[in-house]
């Protein structure tokens, strides 16, 4: 298994894909949710600081996310919808399920 093998899904936070997905200085404990999207194009973390971050697949290191803020406190799991067009994200204190479209 290397840099270059294809999985159906990505939902681990450790790999090639998503090795820019930790700012410097962390030990990455903070990311708490990955998904990949259907069409491999987009990678969304849930993370501690009550953000989602999207960014392009693969992320490299030093890649930027947009980052939203809608729950109260840490993000439990972000996943995208069947069709790529939504992403629902649970926060963990709130326990808000919320939904998101993904603007083209």
């Amino acid at each position: 298994m290397g840099r270059d093998e294809q999985w159906a899904t990505w939902t681990c936070k450790i790999g090639w894909p998503v090795i820019g997905i930790f700012p410097p200085g962390t030990d990455g404990s903070h990311v708490n949710g990955v998904d990949r999207s259907k069409n491999r194009k987009l990678i969304i973390t849930a993370d501690d600081f009550g953000l989602l971050n999207l960014y392009r697949n693969p992320v490299a290191e030093g890649n930027k996310a947009l980052s939203y803020r809608a729950h109260s406190e840490h993000v439990v799991r972000a996943i995208f919808d069947q069709k790529d067009t939504h992403v629902f994200s649970v926060g963990g204190f709130d326990k808000a399920v919320m939904q998101w479209k993904v603007a083209k």
